[in-house]
């Protein structure tokens, strides 16, 4: 906690009074509630093995930068302060962001509500409708995942997922055959998106949604993201699939963002990008991302919980593309 008085003294935010309170919720970063005399405020202690990746201060530059486009859209952000033209501040070696305490929360993954879908595809489209532009000749992003050779690894390390890889080999390399396929059948466009715009990153208060970790956001493919994150606030994480939800965030999508694609249930594959979170939470129970025992903890549980998220989607995905198809046939209708 020493940082986070020393960030505090650094960024000019008076005194800490009280505890510093840890917040739950995030997977990868830490984040803490922190009083001071001069106000309230979300402090975001970012992972140090993510930091740590060659790509990560580009990524996060950009990432401001296009905070900054959609508070100008007006788009309800929780985005991080500035310190003397700086978002990001380096406290002995670590790095941080601080944000305006807001008041809300986050709601169950298991009682997300139609209305509330609606709103989340919605704000996706609104996002997606800021910057669209085609993509010429970019090949697709491959998935590589050899999870033969994880597997081993974890036999050789005695870790407890083994006995969760060993019997999943083969689907997991067909789940990552279909992501692999679709992505390659994708529409070359790219737009400003906010692909980690899940149920966790969206607060709720009276009503009113605010999106909040925008440190995901980047160019991406809207077909790849609207289906991936419509996979989510319909319920695939809790293993709680609800049609009129997946109805709900598309017809909010939408109304929203209209590129005139027609075959997102020929796309049903890229619901299959969970397995690449599960990559990274495999070689996180390995020790491989980190040493720090609640960060293998952490792996190992998400490991688990992956699997069976996985499998939870192939066992439903004939009912998904049946929703799709019909969201399809109802928009060529009109």
């Amino acid at each position: 906690m020493e940082n986070i008085h020393a960030l505090v003294k650094q960024c000019g935010l008076g005194t800490i009074e009280g505890e510093i309170l840890p917040v739950s919720g995030g997977y990868m970063h830490k984040m803490f509630k922190v009083h001071t005399s001069a106000g309230t405020y979300a402090v975001k202690s970012l992972n140090p093995e993510i930091m740590s990746r060659p790509d990560a201060m580009s990524n996060y530059s950009e990432a401001e930068k296009l905070e900054r486009i959609l508070e100008d859209a007006g788009l309800p952000v929780v985005a991080a302060l500035s310190f003397d033209g700086k978002k990001m501040i380096s406290v002995n070696g670590r790095y941080y962001y601080i944000f305006p305490w807001i008041e809300g929360r986050i709601t169950d993954f298991n009682s997300i509500d139609a209305e509330q879908c609606y709103i989340a595809g919605s704000l996706l489209g609104k996002i997606h409708s800021i910057d669209s532009k085609p993509v010429r000749d970019e090949e697709s992003d491959t998935c590589d995942i050899d999870f033969k050779s994880l597997l081993d690894e974890a036999r050789k390390k005695e870790s407890r997922i083994a006995q969760l890889l060993e019997p999943s080999i083969s689907f997991l390399d067909n789940a990552c055959a279909k992501l692999n396929e679709a992505r390659k059948n994708l529409p070359k466009i790219k737009v400003i998106s906010d692909d980690d715009m899940d149920p966790k990153n969206v607060m709720w208060h009276n009503g009113e949604a605010y999106i909040i970790d925008l440190e995901c956001l980047g160019y991406g493919n809207p077909i790849s993201s609207c289906l991936e994150l419509s996979m989510q606030w319909a319920g695939i994480v809790t293993g709680n699939f609800k049609r009129e939800n997946l109805e709900a965030f598309f017809k909010g999508y939408l109304e929203n963002y209209d590129n005139g694609f027609m075959s997102y249930h020929e796309l049903i594959g890229i619901a299959y990008t969970w397995v690449e979170w599960l990559e990274y939470n495999i070689r996180r129970a390995l020790g491989t991302a980190s040493s720090d025992s609640d960060e293998i903890k952490l792996g190992e549980t998400e490991t688990e919980n992956t699997i069976h998220r996985i499998k939870y989607l192939n066992s439903i995905e004939e009912e998904i593309v049946s929703v799709l198809e019909n969201i399809c046939k109802r928009r060529e209708e009109n």
